[in-house]
């Protein structure tokens, strides 16, 4: 059904409450929304809960889209603010991760990646969760670091900070990766 209607008739559907306009927008759009949600929280039950409630968000105040850009955007900001606002209650932001940690998340990871982009995604993830999500506003959303600094109530400097140790800490990871899949095919 979501691809018979435009996304005007859609949004106008969700505005009158019909389950099947509600439907149509989360059946288009929830795919890209859960690969949001597990950028910030890598465990897929949290991840697709998150994703959910953010589209119970999107349906409550879907009479606050005024059609000024993206529909798809719109959602995409109310879904991670919903992550975000997980991870502060949570208190895991700025917990950090020891490096080996790291390490270990990586080599059980490592043989069930499938291509070359899951595995990054996997590197991501395995990144502390304060690290991942400076990471995820600034390198994927495209949040400022001044924006950043806002949504998660820290300063610019460590906004900064956090996405140079967590750039850091990928290349890191790469760079180990790189080198033992250099040893499997060299033998």
């Amino acid at each position: 059904m979501s691809k018979l209607y435009s996304e005007d008739a859609l949004i106008r559907q969700c505005q009158k409450q019909s389950p099947k306009g509600q439907k149509a927008v989360y059946e288009r759009f929830s795919p890209k929304m859960f690969a949001i949600c597990l950028r910030y929280v890598p465990q897929e039950l949290e991840a697709e809960d998150l994703m959910i409630g953010g589209f119970l968000k999107v349906f409550q105040k879907i009479d606050q889209f005024k059609s000024e850009g993206s529909f798809e955007g719109w959602i995409r900001r109310i879904i991670v603010n919903e992550c975000l606002n997980y991870l502060r209650k949570h208190r895991w932001l700025y917990a950090h991760s020891d490096v080996e940690e790291l390490k270990d998340a990586l080599e059980f990871n490592e043989y069930e990646q499938e291509a070359q982009a899951d595995e990054l995604l996997g590197f991501v993830q395995a990144l502390p969760q304060g690290y991942r999500t400076v990471f995820n506003l600034y390198a994927i959303e495209g949040f400022s670091h001044k924006e950043i600094a806002e949504q998660l109530n820290i300063t610019e400097s460590t906004s900064k900070s956090q996405l140079s140790r967590a750039r850091a800490l990928l290349q890191k990871t790469l760079e180990e990766h790189q080198q033992k899949l250099n040893k499997i095919k060299h033998g």
